[in-house]
């Protein structure tokens, strides 16, 4: 089987995206890996599908490198909206997708593009949690270390956590350990974040499914959420990944802006035996 693939990336977040309104492929996690595969495969940290959507301009299906399917994506949704336009499924810069959050909203602007992320939801039991009501700074103790958890959805689900150095903090060792826990019934995105000042916010991210990446557009929202809502940082927050900066303005109700780069990389074919 002979696969057709564009190479993108949002903020060095990295995907492989196809068109897939014409052949409908069968994604199985096997295929999913493979294709991401670094090595074996393309590469990439998610594996976008663009479909035809009777509700919106196109649909967005999103697997993660472990081949699981996911409900959204920041990163990936600004580039599956230059995707769809390069292929003009819309010639509008303001465009509607399918996602398994619901509709979410890009516009591309010049060189970045800003979603309309929706409103975050807090309570433990959407998010889901096994806790009670909104979970801000709750006790994890875990193998001798103490920390204190904010969570929220911004149509999948995050973990924030405040660290004193985000830079030296082991993330491949905690990221997993948290992305596991019990308190997650369906695992969850770990951010490790240090406020900067009331504009700026340094983060690191263990994504659900996909290990520590350059950036993550939802992780990116639901750090500027709760930063917001603990009184951290003004409405307006620059969020300092390793793979850029993002910014998220959030006024404390409503939906939820992420604005950022989007960018194509290469196309080409790739055969699965």
């Amino acid at each position: 089987m002979i696969i057709e693939f564009t190479k993108m990336h949002g903020a060095r977040n990295d995907f492989v995206v196809i068109d897939d309104r014409r052949d409908k492929l069968e994604i199985t996690p096997e295929l999913a890996v493979t294709l991401l595969d670094r090595r074996a495969g393309v590469g990439g940290d998610q594996l976008l599908l663009i479909r035809d959507s009777k509700e919106a301009d196109f649909e967005m299906l999103i697997y993660n490198a472990d081949g699981s399917e996911v409900e959204m994506c920041g990163n990936g949704i600004r580039c599956a909206a230059l995707f769809a336009k390069r292929l003009g499924i819309t010639d509008r810069n303001e465009m509607t997708v399918k996602t398994l959050a619901g509709i979410m909203r890009p516009v591309i602007e010049g060189d970045v593009v800003r979603v309309d992320m929706g409103k975050p939801e807090f309570s433990a039991d959407l998010i889901p949690v096994n806790l009670q009501g909104e979970v801000f700074d709750h006790p994890l103790e875990l193998n001798g270390e103490r920390f204190l958890i904010s969570c929220v959805s911004m149509g999948n689900p995050h973990c924030v956590i405040e660290v004193d150095d985000p830079d030296r903090f082991d993330v491949s060792k905690w990221g997993p350990i948290i992305e596991h826990h019990t308190l997650f019934p369906n695992r969850i995105n770990v951010e490790f974040i240090r406020v900067m000042d009331s504009g700026n916010v340094r983060m690191r991210v263990w994504e659900r499914g996909s290990g520590e990446t350059l950036a993550c557009g939802t992780g990116a929202c639901a750090c500027a959420v709760v930063c917001v809502r603990k009184g951290l940082t003004d409405n307006e927050v620059n969020l300092h990944l390793d793979g850029g900066k993002l910014l998220v303005q959030w006024s404390n109700e409503g939906s939820v802006s992420l604005t950022g780069p989007a960018s194509f990389v290469f196309e080409g074919k790739i055969e699965i035996n």
